[in-house]
Parts: C-alpha cells; structure tokens; sequence
C-alpha cells in the first residue's frame, strides 16, 4: 500500500470534514437526536461521516470501512480496515466545549498502523506520516497546501510528578482511585481521542480509562501515541489493545509514555 497516499487522503478528509462540522458548531440552533443506545448525534456527525466514507471507497475500494454512524458496518470482519468516528466527542461538541475530534485510522492484523485526528475548534491536527512517524501539522489548515510540520515524541515521564489527562465527560471513582495510586504534578482536563495526542507531543503521562468506549473511539488516537512512542495496553493485564475486536468493543485501558511504571 501507498503510505503517501493514505496520508494525503486521511489529511484531505478530516480538513474537508472539519469544515463543515465547524459549520454546524457555529449555527446557533442544530437538532440533536438519540441514537439506539442513547447517545446523541447532530447533522455535524453524519455531514463528515458521509464525505468520509465516500473518500475512503472512492480512493481504497479494496479496504472495508468501519464507521460508528453505519451500524451495518460493525458487521464487517477484516484483517485490514478502515475505522472512523466522524466526530469523537459530540457531548463536547454539544457542550460548546470545543474538544471534540474527526478520526480516521488504518487498521492491519489487529494493529493501529496509521491515523489522524483533528480538533477543528482547537485548530490542532495530529497524525502518523507516510513513513510512519507521529507529527503536529501547524494551524492554519488548507487541503491543498501543508503547514509546519513538527515531529513529536512522548516526554521523558517523571514518575514522582506526571501529568495525567482525563475525560471531562467520562470521569468515575474508579478513575479517581487508579489515579490515585501515581504521584501526580496535574490533572489535565480534556475530551475526546485529544487525550492520547497530548501523551503523544509531550504534553501528558497517562490516561487511564475505566469506562466503555469502541474501537473507532480510540485507534486514531492510538496510532499516533503508538508512533510517537507512547503504548496503549488493557487495564487488566497490561498486554496491547487490539483491534478488529467482537462488537468493536474495547476493554478498559491505559495510555501512556512509554517509561511510566504502570501500577
């Protein structure tokens, strides 16, 4: 596969999709509906969602997509396969709180191997390079030209003063109390697949996560923290998240730099 290719395409789709969310997010009135499992949806999610899907047909027919606002493609079974959450964070988006993400992610043999993600109202834009490596793209974003690219790695972890980030829509005691077992400097705040970026460019340790989430929640994210240096493993025995998963169901997990000791 053409890794340039995957790249430009993924960063084409999210600037394009970013637009037309922030469209949405700036109307003073849109309708928000209740899905199935009672989570909610604006026209903001199935806007990008369809320029998505297009895209990713249009340019890979050959790789399925999974996207969160299709329910008929949580069925499909690949080895290799696209994952998408259109907009990761539409409590925030709702919220005007502005931590909200459009994530695209390639999946091989259960691993996250490229992703994207971009936070349209925070003007940040985080992804895996055609050779793989994890870099910031500077705002301001154009489809047709790139900006100022900085490669990004995760910190050299203090383990007597990290920096630990946490949802602010998702947070529970059983969050409280693993956080609780590390020395921390700060509690950073934030929504969204954000979390795992700021681990990526340094500016977070952890991010534990003991609540439900999915797979099109967290891959992007995590093929950027992954190629950053960062490692994304199960709460419960420390081995690596996969992917491709019954349901696309993820387990409880921790991200983190990779010389955090894990308790």
């Amino acid at each position: 596969m053409n890794y340039t290719k995957v790249s430009e395409i993924f960063r084409s789709l999210v600037l394009t999709s970013g637009d037309l969310i922030m469209d949405v997010y700036n109307n003073n009135k849109f309708e928000v509906l209740l899905k199935s499992d009672d989570s909610p949806v604006t026209i903001a999610d199935k806007k990008a969602d369809r320029v998505i899907s297009k895209g990713l047909k249009k340019h890979f027919p050959e790789i399925p997509v999974i996207t969160e606002e299709q329910v008929k493609s949580h069925d499909l079974n690949a080895s290799t396969f696209f994952i998408v959450d259109p907009l990761d964070g539409t409590k925030e988006f709702i919220k005007r709180r502005g931590d909200f993400t459009v994530n695209i992610a390639l999946v091989a043999n259960g691993e996250p191997i490229r992703g994207i993600v971009y936070a349209p109202a925070r003007q940040r834009l985080f992804y895996t390079d055609e050779n793989g490596e994890a870099v910031e793209e500077m705002a301001y974003f154009s489809v047709s030209k790139l900006g100022l690219i900085k490669k990004i790695k995760t910190a050299s972890s203090d383990n007597t003063a990290l920096k630990v980030v946490a949802s602010k829509s998702h947070r529970d005691k059983k969050t409280d109390e693993y956080i609780s077992k590390y020395q921390c400097k700060e509690l950073v705040s934030a929504g969204s697949s954000l979390k795992f970026c700021l681990i990526a460019s340094g500016e977070a340790d952890l991010y534990p996560r003991f609540g439900p989430t999915m797979e099109w929640d967290t891959a992007a994210g995590h093929a950027v923290l992954s190629a950053a240096g960062g490692i994304v493993l199960q709460a419960k025995d420390n081995r690596p998240l996969k992917y491709g998963k019954q349901n696309y169901k993820n387990p409880f997990f921790i991200a983190a730099s990779k010389n955090v000791v894990l308790k």
